[in-house]
């Protein structure tokens, strides 16, 4: 993995503590699950095309 991969990793991972933090403290928000639906499949994206 390379370093952008690892940061991509990291800040998914970050993301979707804060979006299951919002989502427990404030309700669910359609719009920030589908951000980090979208975020989440970018670094899948990067970590596959890396290891090629």
């Amino acid at each position: 993995m390379s370093g952008s991969t690892k940061t991509m990793g990291v800040v998914t991972v970050g993301a979707l503590v804060v979006v299951t933090g919002y989502t427990a403290a404030l309700g669910s928000n359609g719009w920030l699950w589908f951000g980090w639906v979208v975020l989440a499949l970018i670094t899948i994206g990067m970590a596959a095309s890396r290891g090629h």
